[in-house]
Parts: C-alpha cells; sequence; structure tokens
C-alpha cells in the first residue's frame, strides 16, 4: 500500500511560516507609520495616541486572519467530527466524512476521518453481524424447542404403546442434543474470537491422532455405508493437538453428514517440506460457488431447506482454528459431486 505524507501533529517549520511573514508584515508596517508620524509632528502624546490606535487595528487584524484561519482548518473539521460521533453515539452507522484533500496531502485531521470512517464501517458490519446471529439463533433454537413441545404433548397420551412412546422419547432427546450442541459451540467460537482459548502446542503424532478421530465416526461410517479411503503419512508435529482435533471432527462429521448411503469419503494426510496438507473430500451433495465463498461465516448454511441438521458454526469454528494455529482451509466443490476441504499447516513438521 502506498504511504502517505502526513503534516506532523506537533511543530511544522511550512506551518509556521505564514505567521512568521505576516508578523514581521505588521512590525515593518508599525515601524514606517511611527517614523512618518514622527516626520511630520514632535507632539509625544499625539504619537502614543497614534501608535495606540495603529497597534489596535493591526491586533484586530491579526485576530480576524487568524479567527479565519481557525474556521477553515479547525473548526470546520472538528464540526464534521463532532456530528459524526454524535451521529454514530445515537446508533446511526451509515455516516461517512469525505475527505476535501489529496491522498498524499492528509493531515491529522484527514486521518482523524479516516479513521473514523473505517470505524464506522467496521461498527456497521459487527451490526449487521449480530442481527444475523440473533435471527440465527432464534431460528435454531426455535425449531427444536417446537419440536420438543410437540412431543411432550404426544407423550401425555397414555394410550400410547411402549414402541411409540419410545420413538417420541429419543426425538425428544435429539431436539435436546441439538440445542445443546448449538450452545456448546457458541461458547465454543465465543472462547476463541475472544483468545480465551489459547494455543497450546505440544509435539505429537498427526497420523495417530487424525486416525483416532476417524475411528471415532466408525459407527456413522458403518450406518450410512460409506466406503472410507484413508492415505495417511507418517508425520510427527509441533502445533496444538486438542484444536487441530476439533478440527477434524468437524470436518469428517459433515462428510459423513452430507454424504448419501453408499458414497465415499477420501482422508488424506501429506507432508510437504515443512508443511502439512490435510485434505477430506466426500461424495455428497456439493455446493455452489457463491454458497463456498460463504461456508465459513458464522450461521451459514449452504442448505436453506435445513433438511439437515445443523447449526452453521461447525466450518466456522474450524476457520477460527486454522487462524489461530497459523494455516490455511479451502474448499472445492461441485454441484451433486461433493466437496473437498483442503487445510495446510505450515512450518509444523517436527524431526524426530
Amino acid at each position: 500500500m502506498k504511504k502517505r505524507k502526513v503534516r506532523n501533529v506537533g511543530f511544522s517549520f511550512w506551518d509556521a511560516v505564514p505567521f512568521f511573514v505576516l508578523i514581521a508584515l505588521i512590525m515593518q508596517i508599525a515601524i514606517l507609520v511611527y517614523d512618518y508620524i514622527c516626520e511630520r509632528t514632535d507632539n509625544t502624546g499625539l504619537i502614543a495616541v497614534l501608535i495606540l490606535i495603529l497597534i489596535v487595528i493591526l491586533s484586530a487584524f491579526c485576530t480576524f486572519v487568524d479567527y479565519i484561519r481557525r474556521k477553515l482548518t479547525i473548526d470546520k473539521p472538528t464540526k464534521k467530527i463532532l456530528y459524526a460521533t454524535e451521529q454514530i453515539s445515537s446508533g446511526d452507522f451509515s455516516v461517512r466524512l469525505d475527505i476535501t484533500h489529496d491522498y498524499n496531502k492528509y493531515d491529522q485531521y484527514d486521518l482523524i476521518m479516516e479513521n473514523l470512517n473505517k470505524m464506522v464501517a467496521e461498527l456497521q458490519k459487527n451490526e449487521v453481524l449480530k442481527t444475523d446471529f440473533i435471527s440465527n439463533v432464534s431460528h435454531e433454537i426455535k425449531t427444536p424447542l417446537a419440536v420438543i413441545q410437540n412431543y411432550a404433548t404426544l407423550l401425555q397420551d397414555e394410550s400410547l404403546d411402549a414402541t411409540t412412546r419410545h420413538e417420541y422419547a429419543q426425538t425428544l432427546i435429539g431436539a435436546t442434543k441439538r440445542i445443546t450442541d448449538l450452545i456448546t459451540n457458541i461458547l465454543k467460537l465465543n472462547r476463541l474470537e475472544n483468545q480465551q482459548i489459547q494455543e497450546k502446542p505440544e509435539v505429537f503424532s498427526l497420523t495417530d491422532s487424525l486416525a483416532d478421530c476417524v475411528v471415532d465416526f466408525e459407527m456413522l461410517f458403518e450406518h450410512k455405508n460409506i466406503q472410507l479411503d484413508c492415505d495417511l503419512d507418517d508425520v510427527t508435529v509441533f502445533s496444538s493437538k486438542s484444536l487441530l482435533e476439533m478440527v477434524w471432527n468437524n470436518l469428517i462429521s459433515n462428510a459423513i453428514k452430507f454424504t448419501p448411503e453408499g458414497g465415499n469419503v477420501g482422508i488424506s494426510l501429506k507432508r510437504v517440506g515443512k508443511n502439512v496438507q490435510v485434505s477430506v473430500s466426500d461424495t455428497g451433495c456439493g455446493m455452489s460457488s457463491e454458497t463456498g465463498a460463504k461456508i465459513f461465516d458464522k450461521f451459514y448454511q449452504g442448505d436453506t431447506s435445513h433438511a439437515t441438521q445443523g447449526n452453521g458454526l461447525g466450518l466456522a469454528l474450524v476457520k477460527r482454528v486454522i487462524d489461530i494455529v497459523g494455516g490455511e482451509i479451502s474448499v472445492q466443490s461441485e454441484l451433486g459431486k461433493g466437496s473437498t476441504f483442503t487445510i495446510i499447516l505450515k512450518d509444523v513438521v517436527h524431526e524426530i
């Protein structure tokens, strides 16, 4: 980015030149007028009065010039800034300040206005996120609560047979688990964003850690008859094991969720120099490029029908963890053909 030439906030020689010239000019005028009066009269009283009048006139002139200068260089930008802060404090985040100086001639007021514009833009973005957050949380909680209410009412029917009663109870358990998962993910994401969960690097086998996460989903793979293909290099890394396991669990869970019965899920771990590349692919529904661009946003769900259960926080958690451990994540997907999530962990390989 081009570096701006910013005027110093403190003393500046070139800013003082006009004031110096003005004072010198006034002093010269005063000397000339004094000489002119002395040549025409010897009355010291009259000379004193005339000099006093001259001093008053020149002082008034200097005051007027300084008043105009302050109006243009201080009062005008200050009023603009004060107006903007009043609008912001009242909740209007659409206000923007116009900067009149050229890009490479910003003064301190221009910088304040530019920073204020950036701050308001961020506040406006956060306000939108907060509104969306409340809306999405309300929706995600409202749906399972409605299920709980309906099935709790149905369970009051004493004529229900044991099988039906068991099915209703399982539905209630599923709904309560959905609310629990939502709250847990919200708390995790909040702690990550507020840096309450710190990275604790350690030396461990990434191969074993990833394999253990895969084993935890063995029953789900078998339940949906999903073919699992694993290609794992033997890699030891220095990173945060607990945070990365959160990533693997979310990606594997999503791959199973969106892969139909009889489909395929592939997991690979490759060492690339000092870096590590982990890929999780599936043969599920895939997504459009528009969905792929938003998939890591909080509460965003590509499946707007909510046909698959989820709260849109899993990939947001994944992205935040990858940012914390200093990696990159990308997704390649095609509608109807599946998706591949690729993570690159930089400079984490530990030589034994």
